[in-house]
């Protein structure tokens, strides 16, 4: 049985500082007696540790699951030992949520792959034994797999088992011929997985799936569609309560509508005119809860109905949804488009029909992506170059943040006092309250040199380049083809 004190021998920034025998208290105190950046060290280290327990634990829980399937009957492994299913005795061992012995259970299943596997390739383990020490190679033939590519990824340690399960789930099974795209798709989001959150890669998985694959996403967008619903009914106590659940387009536009009325409350952008300012204020100090404030405004939105004042209610920014769609030069309109906060994907017959009601603003975006340039005489980002700039960024560029447009603020690279900085799209970037104060107020900075990369530089002096979220890189182009499979001999 592993000790607590084996384990920290094992955590470089803590080994040499635990004594023999020493108990979770003892190490509690090490721990606490350490400087900042041996506190973060020690983090980082035990996360590394965990991702390799993460592999022994999904490992076991697929083979439990592949020992307990319905076909063994009471047979099966977990059948055998009182339990219904693998799921409910992984939960049992684990003392964890229904959901996350679901997950290990998936994960354990995706390691084993005992029916996916493709003729002619080998097994996963002989595919790690010959990738790279970087850990994905696109040198490696076999690796056109996209399930290979996970693997590789989990059993490498590029990827947690819930970033595994999230990226999996979210791109789904490849149509027949599409296993090269895949693939490629499932590198770049195990390249992304370092700075996004499990939540976000999720996300960019059903983004990347949908614009790949147009056909199937509009299949998928109708599926949902049918299974709209909205029921309401009295409890035991006589309250009556509600279950909705939504299509793409209504959900999407739900979202839009509470983010617009909440955002104050939910770190939304600090920058606005005095009236705005006022009517924040108002609203962070109501006390209601925010539960509370959404079924008022819902009700609210009801009753006022098309006649409402969306200034009233909703401040400067309208609450709608808003959507982003590619046009190339010769016309040519893409199959699919992305509601701006959030990134997700949504048919194109649904933007033509939103065309219809609301109505364009053309985005004309030049070789560097610098639409509507203002120069100085404007200090604040125009509307119009915060649709440009939703269009460029998708969000909070702030590594690992995933706050969506609409919590974001327009900031500008060049200090607009100070610098000389001017109100130009490309010299502004958008950024979230939390780490827009934080750009201010720790002596942190963004850069870009001409028509590069937006790259930011912490209190330390490190720099860390602010790639565009991956959905958008997908729907714009802007990505690399999948690597060839075979080289010219000559």
């Amino acid at each position: 049985m592993a000790t607590l004190e084996t384990i920290a021998t094992l955590i470089p920034t803590l080994a040499g500082r635990i004594g023999s025998g020493a108990s979770a208290s003892a190490v509690q105190t090490v721990i606490e007696g350490l400087a900042d950046a041996e506190a973060v060290a020690v983090r980082r280290e035990a996360g590394e540790i965990g991702r390799l327990v993460e592999q022994i634990e999904a490992i076991s829980a697929g083979v439990i699951a592949d020992r307990s399937t319905r076909d063994a009957g009471h047979a099966g492994l977990a059948q055998r030992l009182g339990h219904r299913s693998a799921t409910s005795l992984i939960q049992e061992i684990g003392g964890l949520t229904k959901g996350e012995a679901a997950r290990q259970v998936r994960v354990g299943e995706a390691l084993l792959d005992r029916t996916a596997a493709r003729p002619g390739a080998r097994e996963a383990g002989d595919v790690l034994d010959s990738a790279s020490a970087d850990g994905l190679s696109s040198e490696q033939p076999e690796m056109h797999d996209p399930r290979q590519v996970l693997r590789v990824a989990l059993r490498s340690g590029m990827l947690t088992s819930a970033q595994f399960d999230a990226i999996r789930r979210g791109l789904g099974e490849p149509p027949s011929g599409a296993d090269e795209a895949w693939a490629h798709a499932a590198k770049q989001l195990v390249d992304e997985a370092s700075v996004r959150t499990v939540e976000e890669l999720a996300a960019s998985a059903r983004t990347v799936r949908d614009l790949l694959d147009p056909e199937g996403a509009e299949a998928r967008f109708l599926a949902r569609y049918e299974n709209r619903s909205f029921r309401t009914w009295l409890d035991g106590e006589g309250m009556r309560r509600a279950s909705i659940a939504f299509d793409d387009e209504g959900g999407a536009f739900v979202a839009s509508l509470f983010a617009a009325a909440l955002r104050p409350r939910r770190g939304g952008p600090r920058f606005v005119d005095p009236d705005e300012k006022s009517a924040a204020g108002e609203l962070v100090a109501d006390p209601r809860t925010n539960d509370q404030l959404s079924y008022d405004l819902l009700l609210d939105v009801i009753g006022a109905g098309a006649l409402a004042d969306p200034a009233a209610v909703f401040g400067t920014r309208q609450a709608g949804l808003r959507l982003v769609q590619a046009i190339d030069a010769d016309g040519t309109v893409g199959k699919v488009t992305v509601a701006e906060d959030g990134l997700r994907s949504l048919p194109a017959p649904v933007a033509e029909r939103r065309r219809c009601e609301a109505g364009t603003v053309t985005i004309t975006v030049d070789a560097c992506g610098n639409p509507l340039d203002v120069g100085r005489e404007q200090r604040l980002f125009t509307s119009r170059q915060r649709i440009a700039l939703a269009i460029r960024d998708g969000g909070c560029r702030w590594t690992g943040c995933d706050r969506p447009t609409s919590y974001c603020e327009a900031h500008h690279i060049d200090e607009w006092h100070r610098d000389q900085g001017r109100t130009d799209i490309d010299r502004g970037i958008l950024l979230c309250r939390f780490h827009h104060m934080q750009l201010h107020h720790s002596g942190w900075s963004i850069t870009r040199e001409e028509c590069g990369g937006l790259v930011l530089h912490d209190s330390s002096g490190n720099e860390t380049v602010l790639p565009p979220r991956l959905p958008l890189r997908y729907l714009w182009g802007n990505i690399d083809p999948p690597p060839r499979r075979f080289r010219p001999a000559a």
